[in-house]
């Protein structure tokens, strides 16, 4: 075909005509809502994305950077990443926590280990509490080469993962082998050896370059209508640290379990795998309890009978037991900032019979031994990177905030292992990314196949009852895997489908290393590009002159 007689040269490149627009479209990497939705900040369309394309081992390396327990977190994590992400709006949200355990399983099953640290510092940080919080610290500490030494005042790591969570939800040779993994990183480790008094905390500090406290919330919370000291009741967090270390604690044929958290749940799912007639009595109407759906579900299908809407009056222990007279209340939230009320309803009255009360209504820090830091409505206060008031101490976990969840714990602990590693170095931490996160009107939907989630599966509750420690949720096959991580929009990660190069109208995108760029010189704005963006990594901004 003859080159018009207009065009001298053959070619359009000397039409810049980008001097046409007022946006200009760029390609950027943004968050994605799951991402800072997650406790840990983790990378979570990265690392799917490498699951989408089979290669499970690089998604865990990607996942592990950020947190270390993915086999657990898979398990237990109350998952607000899913209740942000953006494919909720357009069928049902991603299954992040179940591909999480996907990962961490086949690491496990593989025998995946993390690489020793690249070097080794001078400094030596002293990590007190086991848990969720002290083993993220622990663990982000030694990756960065430094020297750490572990105290847990139990015989065994976990913290509540392995004195609170029962083994039915999360299988104890998962927790041993992801806590293994750490340990192996050469953590030194003392248990039995807890800080005992303020003098304790005084020679650790002056003996370490860091101090990370992560010492959890060990005093159960108790109610004033049982006695002291009676043989009839019993915190529930006794109890399932005593089903934990094999114990079979005495309390009778019928129990009444007094909370509506998930704590709540797993005391009244242990009762009954023990062959207790359970009833479970709640504040909160059901719709309201804090506990996970699924895990009031579970325990209803378990046979343990629900109390919603009612508080315990009073107890009286007779020849046959004991007579709990209750009644009913009435729900008012509070104002902004407030707890609500409960507001109890005359006439209501009925009454229980059991042998034991068993109360999970949640438990408080235990600040005896850290009188030199401040405090606040019985937590310890930190900044947004962990520091306490005193030099060279940190805290997190349920010891410095009420977020009281595993993942939490891990984020807070990452979070203190980056600002303590910087503090020592001498740097400043590297500063979160606070770009707005991709919205799901951002993503060019018509380029994903609408795709049901994969279903959920449990044991049946007679076999779980009859298997006792047998885990309850089942994992997903391996093409579950690889569908559920197909359906993931990759929000802000770009997937080089090479939509922008192939319908821009003016050619003005090029690939480079990392992506793609857009040629100023040719872009009119028009938008093209930014409109059929299947993950949202290209925005369109206003350019000014």
């Amino acid at each position: 075909m003859p080159i018009p007689t207009a065009w001298t040269t053959g070619t359009t490149e000397v039409f810049k005509t980008g001097t046409w627009r007022a946006m200009l479209p760029l390609h950027v990497a943004r968050p994605s809502p799951c991402h800072q939705a997650c406790p840990v900040n983790g990378d979570i369309a990265q690392w799917i994305g490498h699951a989408r394309a089979g290669d499970l081992r690089r998604a865990w390396e990607v996942l592990t950077v950020n947190n270390p327990f993915p086999a657990i977190a898979g398990r237990v994590c109350h998952h607000p990443c899913e209740t942000a992400c953006n494919r909720a709006a357009y069928d049902s949200a991603v299954s992040v926590c179940r591909l999480e355990r996907a990962v961490g399983d086949e690491a496990i099953a593989r025998g995946w280990a993390y690489e020793p640290p690249a070097l080794e510092r001078d400094g030596h940080i002293a990590v007190i509490g086991g848990g969720p919080s002290g083993l993220s610290a622990a663990y982000q500490l030694r990756r960065r080469g430094w020297r750490v030494t572990l105290y847990e005042a139990r015989p065994q790591l976990g913290g509540v993962m392995r004195y609170g969570i029962p083994a039915y939800r999360l299988a104890r040779e998962v927790l041993d082998a992801e806590i293994e993994r750490i340990v192996a990183l050469g953590v030194q480790v003392r248990c039995g050896t807890p800080m005992a008094d303020t003098q304790a905390l005084e020679r650790t500090r002056a003996s370490h370059d860091a101090v990370y406290l992560a010492t959890g919330a060990s005093r159960p919370k108790t109610l004033p209508q049982l006695a002291a000291g009676a043989g009839w009741w019993m915190a529930g967090t006794d109890y399932l640290a005593r089903c934990a270390a094999g114990e079979r604690p005495p309390i009778g044929p019928r129990v009444l379990v007094v909370g509506g958290g998930s704590a709540a749940m797993d005391v009244a799912r242990s009762a009954r795998r023990a062959g207790c007639e359970v009833t479970l009595l709640a504040l909160e109407p059901r719709e309201l309890m804090p506990a996970q759906p699924a895990e009031l579900r579970e325990a209803l299908e378990e046979g343990v009978l629900l109390r919603d809407g009612a508080m315990l009056a009073t107890v009286a222990e007779g020849p046959g037991g004991v007579s709990a007279p209750c009644m009913r209340v009435r729900f008012e939230a509070g104002a902004p900032g407030e707890p609500p009320r409960f507001i109890p309803v005359e006439g209501s009255g009925f009454t229980l019979e059991t042998d034991t009360v068993l109360v999970a209504i949640g438990q408080d820090a235990e600040l005896g031994a850290f009188a030199q830091l401040d405090a606040a409505s019985g937590l310890l206060r930190v900044d947004g990177t962990q520091r306490t008031n005193a030099d060279k101490v940190w805290a997190g976990g349920d010891v410095a905030s009420m977020m009281r969840f595993v993942t939490e714990a891990v984020g807070m602990g990452k979070r203190a292992a980056i600002d303590i590693d910087a503090q020592l170095r001498g740097s400043a931490a590297p500063s979160a990314n606070r770009a707005p996160c991709v919205q799901a009107d951002e993503i060019a939907t018509w380029y994903h196949a609408p795709a049901a989630r994969a279903a959920e599966r449990v044991r049946g509750a007679a076999d779980r009852l009859a298997a006792g420690d047998a885990e309850v949720q089942l994992a997903l096959s391996p093409a579950e895997v690889r569908a559920e991580a197909t359906r993931c929009f990759s929000c802000g990660s770009c997937t080089s489908c090479d939509n922008c190069f192939q319908l821009c109208p003016d050619l003005a995108i090029e690939h480079v290393d990392g992506g793609y760029r857009v040629l100023a010189d040719y872009c009119k704005g028009c938008g093209v590009c930014v409109r059929e963006c299947p993950t949202g990594s290209m925005l369109l901004q206003e350019e000014l002159r």
